[in-house]
C-alpha cells in the first residue's frame, strides 16, 4: 500500500505541475483524450501485471497488437464477418497466443524472456505476411458502425475505454485480491518450489495468467485498431510491451514477482500518460518519449532495489 501510495502522491503533483504550466492540461478535450489512452493503455496493463506478478514477462504484445489489429480489419473489411463474431475471434485468438506462451514456459521450461521475445519477432512478421506488408484501414466502418461506436465511442462524455477499463479492472482486482487464485497467482511469484509443496499448481497458475493477458490484449487490440483507423503491421503497437511494463513497475509491480495490485497498476499508467501529455503540451521534441519511458522503467526498478533492501533490513532493527 506505501508503494500505490507514493505513486498517487507523485500523481497528483505531476497532474498539479502539468496544470500550472500549461491550463491546456484540464480542459475537457484534453482530459477526454488523456482519459481514452489510458483505458486503452490499461486494459493490457492490467493483464501485464498479472504476468509479471508470476515472475514472467511478455515482450510480445506490441507484435500481437499488428497481428490481430491486421486480422480485425481483414475480417471485417475484405471477409465479410459479422462485427460480434470477428470481436470474439480476435479476442480468442489473444488468448490462444497467451496460452502458447504460458504452455512452453511451464512445460518446457524456457524462459519467459526468450518465449515472448520469439513471439515479438514472429507475429510482426506474420503481421506483415498476412498484410502483404501493406496498411489495413476500416474505411467508412460500413457494417460494423456499431463496434466502431463502442470503440471510440463516450458514455456521458467519458470515453468508453476507460469505461472499459473501469470494468476490466474490477472484475481483475477481485480475481487478484479477493480470490483463491489471486493467492495462488502471488505465492507461485514469491516461491515457485514453496507453492508446489502447499499444494498449489504452479504451471496452471502461470498459463492462466497469460492466457488473461491475451484476452486483455485481445480487447485492447481492438480499441487502438479504431483508435488510429489504421493498421500498419511494420509499426502498429511498436514498444507498447514497454508501456505496459513500466506502468505496471511503476505501480508497484516487482519484476521478481510475487508483488503488485490492480490499483498500483492504474496508477502506473495513469501517471506514464499524464508524463506523454507532459511531453506534448510542452513542446518537448517526441523523440523523447523513449528516452521518458527508459528513465521511467529505470526509476522503477532503482525504487523496487530500495525497497527489497529496506524490507529485508526491517526485522534485524
Amino acid at each position: 500500500m506505501k508503494k500505490e501510495l507514493a505513486t498517487f502522491v507523485l500523481l497528483v503533483v505531476l497532474c498539479a505541475i502539468v496544470a500550472a504550466l500549461n491550463p491546456r492540461f484540464i480542459s475537457l478535450a484534453n482530459l477526454q483524450n488523456t482519459a481514452r489512452l489510458i483505458g486503452a493503455f490499461g486494459i493490457f496493463s492490467v493483464g501485464l501485471g498479472m504476468v509479471i506478478i508470476t515472475g514472467g514477462i511478455d515482450l510480445s504484445v506490441g507484435s500481437a497488437f499488428a497481428l490481430l489489429g491486421v486480422l480485425l480489419a481483414m475480417m471485417l473489411t475484405e471477409w465479410h464477418i459479422a462485427w460480434p463474431v470477428a470481436v470474439l475471434l480476435t479476442i480468442a485468438l489473444g488468448a490462444l497466443l497467451g496460452a502458447f506462451h504460458g504452455l512452453l514456459i511451464t512445460r518446457l521450461g524456457l524462459q519467459p524472456f526468450i518465449v515472448t521475445l520469439c513471439g515479438l519477432l514472429l507475429y510482426r512478421g506474420l503481421a506483415r505476411f498476412i498484410a502483404d506488408d501493406e496498411t489495413k484501414g476500416f474505411g467508412d466502418a460500413a457494417g460494423f458502425q456499431a463496434l466502431q461506436r463502442l470503440a471510440t465511442g463516450s458514455v456521458v462524455h467519458v470515453p468508453t475505454p476507460f469505461v472499459a477499463l473501469v470494468a476490466v479492472s474490477t472484475v481483475m482486482w477481485v480475481v487478484l485480491h479477493r480470490s483463491v487464485y489471486g493467492r495462488h497467482l502471488f505465492a507461485t511469484g514469491r516461491n515457485e518450489i514453496a507453492a508446489r509443496y502447499s499444494g498449489i499448481n504452479p504451471r496452471r497458475v502461470i498459463v492462466i495468467a497469460y492466457v488473461i493477458l491475451g484476452v486483455l490484449t485481445g480487447i485492447a487490440a481492438i480499441v487502438f485498431a479504431f483508435y488510429t483507423n489504421s493498421v500498419s503491421p511494420s509499426s502498429h503497437g511498436n514498444f507498447f510491451e514497454l508501456y505496459g511494463i513500466a506502468a505496471a513497475v511503476l505501480g508497484g509491480c516487482s519484476l521478481r514477482g510475487g508483488e503488485g495490485s490492480i490499483i498500483g497498476i492504474l496508477l502506473g499508467t495513469t501517471l506514464l500518460q499524464v508524463l506523454q501529455n507532459l511531453v506534448n503540451l510542452l513542446g518537448i521534441p517526441s523523440s523523447l518519449n523513449f528516452a521518458v519511458m527508459g528513465g521511467v522503467i529505470l526509476v522503477g526498478v532503482v525504487g523496487d532495489q530500495v525497497w527489497q533492501r529496506r524490507s529485508a533490513r526491517a526485522p534485524a532493527g
